[in-house]
C-alpha cells in the first residue's frame, strides 16, 4: 500500500509573505529597495488563520495592508524581543484604529509573556504613551520553546533556538505542507543539529538566519546569527525542498544579495534570498488512503 499526495483545494492554502527581512535595523536607500529593508515580519496563513511571526519594522507594512479586511484576532508569534524583531509593535495600524484583538506569545523567557517588556519598552521615557492607552485589547502569553501552540485545529511546533538570551522557531503543519521559521539563529559545532533536522524533516520551506557570509561570520561569531551555508546544510540534512535566506545584513545591499542569491540558487535550486513584499503559495495535498502500489 501507498499514499500519493494530490492537489486538494478544500483545505486552503498554506502562504508565506515577508513583510520585513533584514536584522538588525532597517536599510534605507536605493541600493537597498528591490530587497527591501525593513527588519524581521513574516505573516503566515494556514487556510484562513493567520499569523504574524515577528514585528520588526515590517510589522507596519503589514498592518496597512490589512487595514481594508482586519481579523477580528490577530496572533503574533515572537521568535524573541529584540528591538529589530519588534520595532514596528506600536506602528501596527490595526492596533492603532482598534480594529482587532491582538495576542502576543512568547518562548524564550522561561514561560513568562512578553507583556511587561512591550510595557517597558513602549511607555516613558522611551516612548510617549504606553500600550495601555491604545484602543484594541492585548493579550500576552508566554511558553517554554519546545512546546506545542494550539489555535483551535490549527498545532504550531516550536524549539529553541541558540541565541543570545534564547529565541524561538516555529513550525507551520497544513494541509500536507510545512514552513519552518529558523531566526535568530547560532549554527553550532557539530551541525547540523540533530532537534533542528528533526525539527524541519521533510519541509516544504524553511525561513533561515543567513545574516552573514561565512568570511563575515568570522568577525561576528557569537553575536548569535548564521550563514546561508549553514542553512543549506540544515535543509540538506532535514530534505527540506528549499530555503529563503533571511535576516539580510543591514549594509547587505542588492547587488550583494543578488550575488548571495546566485550562489544559493547554484548549491540549492530553487531556494532564494527573500524579499519584502515576496509571496509564496503552497497548495494543500490530501492523502489518497485507498491508493495501491502497482
Amino acid at each position: 500500500m501507498f499514499a500519493p499526495a494530490v492537489d486538494d483545494p478544500s483545505v486552503g492554502n498554506l502562504t508565506v509573505r515577508f513583510w520585513g527581512a533584514r536584522g538588525s535595523f532597517p536599510a534605507t536607500g536605493t541600493e537597498f529597495a528591490r530587497f527591501g529593508g525593513n527588519t524581521s515580519c513574516v505573516e503566515i496563513r494556514l487556510g484562513d488563520r493567520m499569523f504574524i511571526v515577528d514585528a520588526g519594522s515590517g510589522f507596519i507594512k503589514a498592518g496597512d495592508a490589512l487595514m481594508g479586511n482586519v481579523p477580528s484576532r490577530i496572533d503574533i508569534l515572537f521568535s524573541h524581543l529584540h528591538h529589530d524583531h519588534v520595532s514596528g509593535f506600536p506602528f501596527f495600524a490595526p492596533a492603532l484604529a482598534g480594529h482587532c484583538g491582538i495576542r502576543t506569545y512568547c518562548g524564550n523567557l522561561g514561560g513568562e509573556s512578553a507583556q511587561n517588556a512591550l510595557d517597558a519598552m513602549f511607555s516613558p521615557p522611551l516612548f510617549p504613551v504606553t500600550l495601555a492607552a491604545f484602543p484594541t485589547r492585548f493579550e500576552h502569553f508566554g511558553f517554554k520553546a519546545g512546546e506545542t501552540l494550539r489555535f483551535g485545529d490549527a498545532e504550531i511546533a516550536t524549539c529553541p533556538l541558540f541565541h543570545p538570551g534564547g529565541a524561538t522557531g516555529y513550525r507551520f503543519d497544513h494541509g500536507g505542507r510545512r514552513v519552518c521559521y529558523i531566526s535568530d539563529i547560532e549554527h553550532t559545532d557539530p551541525w547540523p543539529a540533530s532537534h533542528l533536522v528533526r525539527f524541519c524533516k521533510g519541509a516544504d520551506l524553511v525561513i533561515y538566519d543567513s545574516m552573514y557570509t561565512t568570511a563575515e561570520y568570522a568577525m561576528f561569531k557569537g553575536w548569535g546569527h548564521s550563514t546561508w551555508n549553514a542553512g543549506l546544510a540544515l535543509c540538506k540534512a532535514a530534505g527540506v525542498s528549499r530555503m529563503a535566506a533571511f535576516h539580510h545584513y543591514p549594509l547587505h545591499n542588492d547587488n550583494d544579495l543578488d550575488a548571495i542569491e546566485a550562489e544559493i540558487a547554484a548549491a540549492s535550486p530553487g531556494s532564494f534570498v527573500a524579499r519584502e513584499g515576496q509571496s509564496l503559495v503552497f497548495t494543500p495535498k490530501m492523502v489518497l488512503a485507498n491508493a495501491v502500489a502497482g
